[in-house]
């Protein structure tokens, strides 16, 4: 299974929401989300467009392997998620020489429409965004529903970045 997804950044927040309202998009709730990236002792992520990071997001906690994106349209990857107690296994990677990288904060409002999950993100030091995703085994498929949602959303721009490059980025590093 694929997860596709398209990310961009938002200049009025209060719109889109008028707009999922108006479309009948299910309210999921808000929540805050900690991710923490770490750096593995013997290969550059960065340079393999890959990414280990543990999430704590609400009661759930999960660790995730992404790997490199599929294409340059939209954040399309594999990604491997796993329960996990997220304390033990960031002392558990640490012990392995694994490094906390970097950590990411966010609010996070999710709705739900035909599938598709939207996520409206207030990511501290960055601002809004909005990711729209989906799970589908066909690439095309599941980009062209989200493409069709982002227009109904009149959501403009295209961000291929994860948060943690923008943050990278934005701090210079």
């Amino acid at each position: 299974m694929l997860e596709i997804e398209v990310k961009a950044a938002l200049k009025d927040r209060r719109q889109v929401e008028a707009r999922l309202r108006h479309l009948g998009a299910k309210a999921e709730g808000e929540r805050r989300q900690i991710d923490l990236y770490f750096a593995h002792p013997c290969r550059d992520f960065g340079a393999s467009d890959e990414a280990l990071r543990l999430r704590l997001d609400g009661d759930r906690q999960v660790m995730t392997y992404k790997g490199p994106k599929l294409d340059a349209r939209s954040k399309t990857r594999e990604e491997i998620e796993q329960p996990i107690d997220f304390e033990r296994m960031a002392l558990t990677l640490r012990r392995l020489g694994f490094k906390d990288f970097l950590r990411v904060e966010k609010m996070r409002t999710d709705y739900s429409w035909e599938g598709i999950i939207i996520s409206l993100d207030r990511v501290v030091g960055l601002g809004d965004f909005v990711e729209l995703e989906v799970e589908d085994e066909d690439r095309e498929r599941g980009l062209e529903r989200i493409l069709d949602l982002k227009t109904r959303l009149d959501v403009q721009g295209n961000e291929t970045r994860s948060y943690l490059e923008l943050i990278l980025e934005k701090d210079g590093k």
